[in-house]
């Protein structure tokens, strides 16, 4: 923008003939604020600045004194009645301050220097003449504080200490004797003004405080401002302002400080050099637009796992509380996400984890419906039992269910056991899986289609996805080494047209940044990537790639249905629930012509080849059951896809950190896409 176009007809400019008007003035003035925003915008986008090392400014605050103690000859000419022990006062503190730390360091140095006030007013006493006498003070001095600077968390809170060195600049005080209450048309006695004599010029003591920096400027600014609030306690030691009598003080200071520095330029590469700690590469997805999207039908296995030596649930389970029952739904469960899921299974395990919430609903939708907790626990029956009234609990409490529809029991072993006698490895992994509750129940209500029996599954959940970008669409940015060679990088775009991005700074060896970020309402392009990184001695470093961008677009359509099946442990054959399932159930929802894409997998128990044959074994079991029901239909017009990953953690539905994830990896998916 010109800044001609600020001015038209309407709006006086400076040199216009006519008045300003205060309206016209207020429109320059936006005009001219909007201006700024924009160059500064250009500038975030074109220049980033790293973090100053020195910072200038000055610090201001209130010191709060308290005296302890005993004064009562001020000085040769004048002593008091009485002894004045406690007291207390508040005074000002200000002064200018330099600060060093290294932005890529927890350690610096301060140093504050300037007028500290220890005024105060001593608790009143009472002389012979049960007169009362007052005494103030103007005690202050000029203080020289160096500190010792340390951000334990490299973050912007601090804590700080060291040695005060303070030098008296006066030592004045007043001292009042009223009158007797008793006899209150005396005259009042005139006020003792003067110095205390003996006072210590120079006094060293020590200081201890804490402080938090709020920056006020960005990294598009060269010149950045900090604002810092801070906190610090002086004991006593040392501050007997007198070599006489034994008159202390302590302080406790409250203020704010604000500082300002100079960040260099780290994106004007003075002395550029190859760095080979770092290496930088950039990965970006194909994104191929267009891809299914499949409606999920996700199996809910009615197990509840515990952790090893605890009957009480999980902090993995999401637990409500009674006024969020009322608004709990199903197909809504990613307002109730779990804690510490990785984005490539969160959303199953948000089902998953909310396993008793949606026991719970439905059993108050079905009253009729019954339920049995099976405990099993390692350490015997009655920790099984103590497991399974914590769920009791938790649903009579909550849902308010009543409990003469809830069974429980306890046992050693579950019914299907992961540790098989005689088994020798990773014996630690099965026993997790075994310690659980099961959920058994004979309603209907409950239960998976055309299944009945104590084993008999729950309903599965639907869940249909999000028209969301996945992270695995985001362009990656490997800075291999960065950790330990650079304190801080960024990262300049440049586009076809020679329109330059900046994105950072950042601390981390690996970036993922939105395609949509990048690309704007553009659906593809080829741009020149630049890292600048600052190494910890200052020097900086420039290495670039090029790469091409794809944004990710979301399916125009629903497409298809996907199916889980779970196995147990080391089996390849499905459970007669699951088979007659996938008879009864799924192979009835294949259309005519559609294309089922069936992979199975596996947990991480065992050695790789062998899972990777145990879950194509699985994977088939489900094509022959299919296969079968399809046949006995006179239905040949449905193509299969098998694979078999084992264990392949790039492929794998979920991670293997919990007995939770590893049971739902014991899977077959089964993908049903219609001809287009």
């Amino acid at each position: 923008m010109k800044l001609e176009s600020i001015y038209t007809e309407k709006s006086c400019t400076p040199w216009c003939p006519s008045p300003l008007t205060m309206k016209s003035i207020g429109i320059v003035a936006l005009a001219w604020l909007s201006l700024q925003t924009a160059v500064q915008a250009q500038e975030t986008i074109e220049v980033k600045y790293a973090k100053p090392s020195w910072y200038f400014g000055a610090a201001a605050g209130a010191n709060f004194n308290f005296y302890r103690g005993s004064t009562q000859q001020m000085n040769e000419s004048f002593r008091s009645p009485k002894t004045f022990h406690d007291g207390f006062g508040a005074g000002l503190f200000i002064a200018p301050l330099l600060e060093y730390r290294p932005a890529d360091s927890r350690w610096g140095v301060m140093l504050q220097a300037g007028y500290d006030s220890r005024k105060g007013d001593f608790d009143q006493v009472l002389t012979a003449c049960d007169c009362p006498a007052d005494l103030s003070t103007n005690l202050s001095y000029i203080t020289v504080e160096p500190s010792l600077r340390f951000a334990p968390f490299k973050s912007n809170f601090y804590v700080y200490g060291g040695p005060r060195l303070a030098f008296n600049l006066d030592k004045s005080f007043t001292y009042q004797l009223g009158v007797n209450p008793a006899f209150p048309e005396q005259e009042a006695n005139a006020a003792v003004k003067g110095d205390f004599d003996n006072i210590e010029k120079t006094i060293i003591s020590m200081q201890i405080g804490a402080g938090y920096d709020i920056p006020l400027s960005t990294a598009a600014n060269k010149t950045q401002f900090v604002l810092s609030p801070f906190v610090s306690f002086q004991p006593y030691f040392g501050q007997n302002p007198r070599s006489t009598e034994t008159w202390n003080n302590t302080t406790v200071r409250a203020g704010m400080a604000l500082k300002f520095g100079q960040g260099k330029n780290i994106q004007e590469a003075t002395d550029i050099k190859a760095d080979k700690e770092v290496s930088f590469s950039v990965d970006s997805p194909t994104n191929a637009p267009g891809e299914s999207r499949l409606t999920e039908i996700f199996p809910l296995r009615n197990y509840v796992y515990f952790n090893t030596g605890s009957n009480e649930i999980s902090n993995r389970y999401v637990l409500l509380n009674k006024d969020q029952v009322k608004d709990f739904k199903e197909d809504q469960l990613e307002v109730y996400a779990p804690k510490n899921l990785s984005d490539r299974s969160k959303r199953q395990m948000t089902v998953y984890y909310n396993i008793l919430n949606i026991l719970g609903d439905r059993m108050q939708k079905n009253p009729n419906a019954t339920i049995t907790l099976v405990g099993s626990s390692e350490q015997g029956p009655a920790d099984g039992l103590a497991m399974s009234e914590s769920i009791k609990t938790y649903l009579v409490d909550v849902f308010a269910i009543n409990p003469s529809r809830i069974s429980t029991k306890g046992q050693t072993k579950p019914n299907i056991p992961g540790e098989q006698p005689g088994a020798t490895l990773e014996l630690e992994l099965l026993r997790e899986g075994d310690r659980r509750v099961s959920i058994e129940s004979t309603s209907p209500d409950l239960l998976m289609e055309f299944q009945s029996g104590a084993d008999a599954q729950l309903k599965p959940v639907k869940i249909v996805p999000l028209q969301e970008a996945p992270t695995s669409s985001y362009v990656t940015f490997n800075n291999k080494g960065a950790g330990e060679a650079l304190s801080t990088w960024s990262l300049q775009m440049t586009d076809e047209q020679g329109k330059t991005q900046s994105f950072g700074p950042y601390t981390e060896e690996e970036v993922s940044i939105p395609g949509k970020a990048i690309l704007g309402s553009r659906a593809e392009g080829d741009f020149k990537v630049k890292m600048i990184g600052q190494t910890k001695s200052g020097v900086v470093v420039e290495q670039e790639a090029p790469v091409h961008v794809v944004l990710w677009t979301p399916a125009k359509t629903q497409e298809g249905l996907r199916y889980s099946i779970i196995y147990e442990f080391n089996k390849a054959k499905a459970i007669a629930i699951y088979e007659k399932y996938l008879t009864d159930v799924i192979a009835t929802k294949i259309p005519v012509g559609a294309t089922v894409i069936v992979h199975g997998h596996t947990d991480v128990i065992g050695g790789e080849d062998h899972n990777r044959d145990l879950s194509l074994a699985r994977a088939n079991d489900v094509k022959n059951i299919i296969e079968g029901a399809l046949s006995k239909a006179n239905r040949k017009d449905v193509k299969f896809e098998i694979n078999g990953f084992g264990e392949d953690e790039n492929k794998a539905p979920f991670e293997n950190k919990t007995p939770e994830e590893r049971s739902y990896n014991r899977t077959v998916i089964i993908d049903i896409v219609a001809t287009k």
